[in-house]
C-alpha cells in the first residue's frame, strides 16, 4: 500500500516524466540551435572546430561547408568550387552534486566518453547557386550518476545519440546578399534506467525506457555583406515536435508487484524543440584580424509542461501530467580569428548560456546551470588545400542551489565540461 500511494501521488511518474521528457527531447532534436554545448536545456553546439575556436559563433560567417548549419545563407559565399569538412569533439564532464546542510552527502557523475561528430560537403552548381549535405550530432549524452546515490529514483543511467541529416540550397542574389534554406532528417535512440522505491531481493527495483523516433525540420538564413570587410548573418532553425510512439517501458520489480507495474509496457510523449533566432555579425579589424559577436535567442517556452502516456495502466502507474515551464533565453557569443601567415590562424573566445530551467523543477537528469564558456582554436595548413583545425572548450556550469519540487530533492549543483576537438577541411 506504502508502494502503490507512492508512486501514485507522483514520485514515479513525475521523475519518469521529467526524465523521459528530457532525455527524449534530447535524444531527437534536429538542428535547433546552435547553442552551445550543453547550452541551457539540452543541447549540444559542436558543429564546427573553427566556430568552437571562436566561442562557437557562425552565423556571420562564411568559413566553408560547415555554413550549412550555421547559416545557410552563407554557403552561396563559398570561394573554393568543393569544400569539405569533418571533425570530432570528445567530451568529458562532470556534474557534483552535494546535499543540503546539516547532511555532508555529496555525489559526483562517472560520464563515459561522449564523441559527437560532424561531415559537411558541399559544391558550387555555377557562380550564384550552392548546395550540400550536412550529416552531424547535434544533440547526445552520455550521463551516468551511479545505481545507489540519493537521486536514483530520478536517474542512474541515460545515454543517447542523434544523427541529423540536412541537404541545403544556397543562392547568391548579388555581390551582397545570399539566401539558403536545408530540409532536417532528425533520428536518435536513447536508454534510461532509475531506480524504483520498491524492495527486492536485490535492493531496489528499476524501470528501464528505450526507444527511437525520427522527425523533420528546417534551417533558413540570410547573409549579407553591405559594404567590404562587414558581414551580417540571421539565421532560423524551426520548432520540432517529436512524437514518440510505442516506445519501451521495462519494468523490474518483485514477483508480488508485477501487476502494478506491467513487465513489458510502452508510453507515448510529445516534446518540443525549440525554435531558435540566431544573429551575428562579424568585421575585418585587418587583413589578419577577425572579430565577431553572436546573439542566439531560444524559444524555450514552447516546452511548457510533459505528458506521459502508458499504454497499459493501472492504481499505481497512470498517466500523467508535470509542469516544466521553461523560460525564454538569450545567449551572448564573442569571438575572433588572427590569421599569423599562410599556414597558420589562432582563434579565442567566450559565451554565457543562462539556464532556461524553472526553479522548481531541476533534475539532476539534465542539470543545466548558468554556463560561461572559454574557448581556443588553431588551425595549420601543410599544404595549400587543406587544414588541420584543432578546437578546446571549456564550460562551468555556476555552483547554484536548486530543488527538484515535486519529490523535494535538491541540494547544491556545479559542473565542468572539458572539450577538445580535431577536424580537418579541404577545398578545391
Amino acid at each position: 500500500m506504502y508502494i502503490c500511494s507512492y508512486l501514485h501521488s507522483n514520485s514515479f511518474f513525475n521523475q519518469t516524466e521529467q526524465t523521459m521528457r528530457k532525455l527524449i527531447t534530447l535524444l531527437v532534436v534536429f538542428t535547433t540551435l546552435y547553442n552551445g554545448v550543453f547550452a541551457g536545456g539540452y543541447q549540444v553546439g559542436l558543429h564546427g572546430q573553427k566556430q568552437i575556436g571562436m566561442g562557437l559563433v557562425g552565423t556571420s560567417l562564411s568559413l566553408d561547408a560547415s555554413s550549412m548549419f550555421y547559416n545557410p545563407g552563407g554557403l552561396s559565399f563559398m570561394k573554393p568550387s568543393f569544400s569539405f569538412s569533418a571533425g570530432v569533439s570528445p567530451i568529458r564532464s562532470f556534474t557534483i552534486y552535494r546535499k543540503n546542510e546539516p547532511s555532508t552527502y555529496t555525489a559526483m557523475t562517472e560520464n563515459p566518453l561522449g564523441t559527437p561528430f560532424y561531415f559537411y560537403g558541399a559544391a558550387k552548381i555555377s557562380d550564384r547557386f550552392s548546395a550540400g549535405l550536412a550529416v552531424n550530432t547535434p544533440y547526445g549524452n552520455s550521463l551516468s550518476w551511479g545505481k545507489t546515490w540519493d537521486g536514483r529514483y530520478l536517474i542512474q543511467d541515460l545515454s543517447l545519440r542523434a544523427i541529423f541529416f540536412q541537404p541545403t540550397v544556397s543562392f547568391k542574389v548579388n555581390d551582397m546578399i545570399g539566401i539558403g534554406v536545408g530540409f532536417v532528417y532528425a533520428t536518435g535512440k536513447f536508454d534510461l534506467t532509475k531506480a524504483l522505491p520498491v524492495a527486492g531481493a536485490d535492493g531496489d527495483g528499476n524501470v528501464n525506457l528505450n526507444g527511437s523516433t525520427a522527425e523533420m525540420g528546417f534551417n533558413a538564413g540570410v547573409m549579407i555583406k553591405p559594404v567590404e570587410n562587414l558581414s551580417i548573418g540571421v539565421d532560423f532553425r524551426s520548432k520540432i515536435m517529436m512524437d514518440v510512439e510505442g516506445a519501451d517501458a521495462t519494468f523490474s520489480v518483485p514477483a508480488s508487484l508485477a501487476g502494478n507495474f506491467p513487465a513489458d509496457n510502452k508510453f507515448s510523449t510529445s516534446l518540443p524543440l525549440p525554435a531558435n533566432l540566431d544573429l551575428g555579425v562579424s568585421y575585418n579589424v585587418t587583413e589578419d584580424l577577425m572579430l565577431a559577436l553572436s546573439l542566439n535567442y531560444v524559444f524555450w517556452s514552447v516546452y511548457d509542461s510533459l505528458i506521459f502516456d502508458f499504454e497499459t495502466n493501472t492504481p499505481a502507474l497512470p498517466d500523467s501530467r508535470n509542469p516544466r515551464l521553461y523560460e525564454n533565453k538569450l545567449i551572448v557569443r564573442v569571438g575572433g580569428e588572427y590569421t599569423l601567415n599562410e599556414k597558420l590562424a589562432f582563434r579565442a573566445g567566450g559565451y554565457y548560456d543562462p539556464t532556461p530551467v524553472n526553479e522548481d523543477y531541476f533534475s539532476p537528469e539534465t542539470p543545466s546551470l548558468n554556463n560561461l564558456g572559454l574557448t581556443l582554436g588553431l588551425s595549420y595548413n601543410p599544404i595549400e588545400k587543406l587544414s588541420i583545425d584543432l578546437s578546446f572548450l571549456y564550460i562551468m556550469g555556476m555552483e547554484a542551489d536548486k530543488q527538484y519540487t515535486p519529490d523535494n530533492f535538491g541540494g547544491t549543483f556545479k559542473s565542468r565540461v572539458y572539450i577538445p576537438g580535431i577536424g580537418l577541411t579541404y577545398n578545391f
